[in-house]
């Protein structure tokens, strides 16, 4: 039994997402921070030979973002295993979530007041946007992009972001295929996402072996999102979060679901066996007795979307403090009063 019903900003919706003005976004505040990319030695043909062929289209940042990754960087996700969870994916069942993912972006393009001509969309499923934007460079969400630098004036990455050994590198990367004052939307899911499969798995596998293992991929917070997008050089950014709540009859369930979206276990650290069956059995019991919703469980998946500009002298720009020109109690029509010392 797949779930049955979508819960989306406490109303209920049945195919598409609902529209929401924009005072009822969650915005996260963004602050500028500073990264510093050095290149490392690089020591193997194979990363040789991968730098050689990025060379044309990437700058020296995302160069050395591709070899630190290559070679230094812990890696998060295994992408042998992600491409074929993703392979195995149902196509016609199991992307109800990447539907909904970009029902929502085209709305948030809708309310925008200009017309983009070279859009390029990230995506693991290009069947899902194949109809939407029919006109959109559509490149995988490869460690290194398939973009050409300011050859667009739109990319969208569609709820992939999550998976990104290194997700600065891939807002960076795209940052650069964007032209001056190109928009950029992302979807990615959040840190609420699977909470209750997340906390069910680790209490029963600390009960019954007395350890932890990965088994459900960390997300970031909102918070945490929105300054990525600062450091990756965009202006204007926005986070908001939508929060998605599926019921299933029961988290065997659930897992199946996750299988046929394609998004199972392919974290790099993870265990390479099959869970115990004592700990599958217990982790089902605590989820029921927890997360139940009447006869059936919810779980939540959080949306995180986020919205950035490339720079452009065209923008709004931040008045310098002390600039005003006209007292805030006259445009209000209203007596000023000086606090007591």
């Amino acid at each position: 039994m797949r779930r049955t019903n979508i819960i989306f900003a406490n109303q209920w919706c049945s195919t598409s997402i609902a529209h929401r003005s924009p005072n009822e976004w969650r915005v996260a505040p963004t602050w500028p921070t500073q990264t510093k990319v050095a290149f490392d030695k690089i020591t193997t043909p194979d990363a040789a030979r991968r730098v050689n062929q990025a060379q044309g289209g990437l700058n020296s940042a995302q160069l050395g973002l591709m070899v630190r990754l290559m070679q230094n960087a812990p890696l998060l996700t295994d992408r042998k295993t992600l491409l074929s969870n993703r392979k195995r994916a149902d196509r016609t069942k199991g992307l109800f979530l990447q539907d909904a993912a970009a029902d929502d972006i085209q709305d948030r393009l809708s309310i925008v007041n200009r017309e983009f001509t070279k859009p390029a969309i990230v995506t693991a499923f290009p069947e899902v946007w194949k109809d939407r934007i029919p006109n959109a460079t559509i490149v995988s969400d490869d460690d290194v992009l398939n973009l050409t630098p300011g050859a667009h004036d739109l990319v969208i990455h569609a709820l992939s972001l999550h998976w990104a050994n290194d997700p600065v590198g891939q807002l960076i990367q795209c940052r650069h295929a964007l032209q001056n004052d190109g928009l950029l939307i992302t979807a990615s899911f959040g840190g609420q996402t699977l909470h209750e499969l997340r906390a069910s798995l680790a209490q029963a596998e600390s009960e019954l072996t007395g350890g932890l293992s990965p088994r459900i991929l960390p997300m970031a917070e909102i918070r945490d999102l929105g300054a990525l997008l600062q450091r990756a050089g965009f202006a204007l950014p926005v986070a908001d979060s939508v929060p998605l709540n599926v019921t299933y009859k029961s988290a065997l369930h659930l897992m199946r679901d996750l299988r046929i979206m394609g998004e199972g276990n392919a974290l790099h650290a993870r265990q390479r066996k099959f869970m115990n069956r004592s700990v599958l059995m217990k982790a089902c019991e605590i989820y029921a007795e927890t997360f139940a919703q009447e006869d059936r469980i919810g779980a939540t998946f959080e949306m995180i979307f986020m919205t950035g500009w490339a720079p452009d002298e065209s923008q709004p720009k931040p008045l310098r403090p002390g600039s005003a020109a006209h007292r805030l109690a006259d445009v209000l029509g209203t007596d000023e009063t000086k606090l007591k010392p």
